[in-house]
Order: structure tokens, then sequence, then C-alpha cells
């Protein structure tokens, strides 16, 4: 950082009000005055408070952000902004879809659990975007869906991951080179210095691995986030492509980090991504129009995925 603060509270609370001031780059489409905040939270700190009371209300001040990517990381605590989903239905449960879908006879490799189900529709449930599979791996599991009628990708409660992982995948599902989106990149300190959009690509396959061309149907909660949600959003630009469930959790920052005087470190949105019509999924991706759909308790209760239901009905109607 350009400016040297002391290794105390007040100096530590300033040094993470000013990281965030230069570096962060969704104040716009927040809504957030950072001025004010400083202004309502400085008076709370002093230099006689405790370690655990600064982190108290330095956690506080960030959760004016709404952004699940940002995280304050001490030796006792790491702070999270849990309202970006803790106030939505979860609209999932892994063991009915194990039980009664599959009677536990499904396969797993990594993050992936995969079959068939009666309908002759291929399953994935791909848990996290942190874990990939090699080209050997995904050749295996497509080819062992190759008589299947459809494809189900399930990224509901997948956190993200890697950038890398997704394109991994993504590159199954097209036969031509496509405009995944775009990176707009921090220029400098002031809250609207930001790079033109830089646009970013996806190419095929290479020739000898399998490539998927029937159609797909993604489905989505609102614990789907950050590189998952980033999948989605490229998905759902292909037209052999439907998202049906709940919209996405969003998370379309780039995070950076930095530390603080006393050793914390400090996690946050620095760059954006946005979809490959320049429009920002910082708040999350929507289904597809008349997909939109929540678990029903009742259906829970009797054994039934309320959402993937509706997918197989869709896939069974419309292919």
């Amino acid at each position: 950082m350009p400016d040297d603060f002391n290794n105390d509270a007040v100096g530590n609370f300033d040094s993470l009000w000013k990281t965030i001031d230069t570096r962060y780059c969704f104040f716009e489409e927040k809504d957030v005055d950072w001025n004010e905040i400083y202004s309502k939270y400085r008076p709370k700190v002093n230099n006689s408070m405790t370690s655990y009371q600064l982190f108290e209300v330095c956690s506080d001040m960030l959760a004016e952000l709404r952004d699940g990517h940002t995280n304050l990381s001490s030796p006792f605590a790491t702070s999270y902004y849990r309202q970006w989903w803790s106030d939505y239905p979860q609209n999932y449960d892994a063991r009915i879809i194990q039980q009664y879908y599959f009677n536990f006879n499904y396969r797993s490799i990594g993050s992936f659990d995969y079959g068939i189900l009666p309908e002759n529709i291929a399953y994935i449930h791909y848990a996290s975007f942190e874990s990939g599979l090699g080209a050997g791996n995904i050749d295996y599991i497509l080819s062992y869906f190759s008589n299947a009628q459809a494809l189900i990708i399930d990224v509901r409660d997948n956190g993200g991951g890697s950038l890398t992982n997704v394109e991994t995948l993504v590159n199954r599902f097209i036969d031509h080179e496509i405009l995944a989106g775009y990176i707009v990149h921090k220029t400098g300190p002031g809250h609207n210095d930001f790079s033109e959009p830089y646009p970013y690509y996806i190419t095929p396959i290479a020739d000898g691995h399998y490539a998927w061309g029937k159609p797909v149907v993604v489905l989505t909660n609102r614990s789907t986030f950050s590189a998952a949600n980033n999948f989605v959003s490229i998905m759902s630009s292909l037209p052999q492509v439907s998202v049906i469930g709940s919209t996405t959790g969003g998370g379309s920052g780039m995070p950076i980090s930095y530390e603080l005087p006393n050793g914390w470190g400090i996690r946050f949105s620095g760059s954006s991504i946005l979809d490959s019509e320049g429009h920002i999924t910082e708040f999350g991706v929507e289904p597809t129009e008349g997909c939109s759909i929540d678990m029903d308790p009742t259906d829970m209760a009797s054994g039934h995925d309320t959402i993937l239901d509706f997918a197989i009905d869709y896939i069974k109607s419309y292919h």
C-alpha cells in the first residue's frame, strides 16, 4: 500500500478501510458510500480495544459490501458475509437424490457424482470447481453417457473454485470458439478507475476427446456461487442449454488479497467478470424463462427433488 499505518487498532482499521477504498470493484453496483461507512464505524475504534473487539467492528464494516468474496482472516476467526445465501431456500438435499433416484448406486470421482436416471437421462452433480478432472476422466464419463438422451449438470451447493476447471468442462459442449465473457480490471485508486472490458474466449476440446452435442440442463440454487456462477453464465448462453432452479448466488468478482499491519489477511473482489453480453453477474444468473422453481417440502418428505423432477419432465416434454 502507498501509505504506512501503525500496528494498533486505529492503524489496522484505517489500513483495512483504505485497502478496500482503493482496490474494491463493486462500490457503484452495491450502491455503497464508503466514506459514509468510514464515518459510521471509525468512532467505534480506539487503541484500548481488544483484537476480538477490533475484529468484530471490521467484520461488521465489511458486511456492508454484501459480498461473499470478502473475508477478514485473523488467527482466531474468519469473517463471512452469509446473507447472499442464508436468506433463501436451500433447494438441495444430496441424500434425496442419492437414495431415491439412484438407490445409492451411483459413481463418484473427484467432486463428481454421476449416473443414468431411469428416464435414460444422464446426471452429474459437481460439488466444487476447486476439484477438477483430467481430460481422460471426462472422456470416460461422457462415453458412459453416450446412449442417454440428455444430460443434467447439477451445480446446486457448488461454491466455486478455479475458473480453469470451468473452461475444462465448458469446452465439452461447444463446437466452435465462443466469447465466454469479459474481465474488467482496476486501474487506479478511484472508485471508477477501470479498464475497458477485456474479452476472453473458450475453445472446443481437441479432436480425439468426447464432446456432448445433446441437450443439457443445468440445475442451480442460491448456493451456486463464484466460479459455479461463472459456469452457469457461460452455459446459459449456449443454444442447447437450459437453466432450471433458482437464481444463483452470484459472486462474479475475482478475489485478491492483502495483509494488514497486524498480519490479518483481507480478501475481496478486485476485478469484475461480465457475461458474454457485457452484463454484470455479481447478483446471480437467472434460470431460463419459465424454469424458476423451488423445492417443495411435501415433495422432499416423500423422497422427491422438485427441481430435478421438473428438469426430467422438461427434457421429456421439449426434447
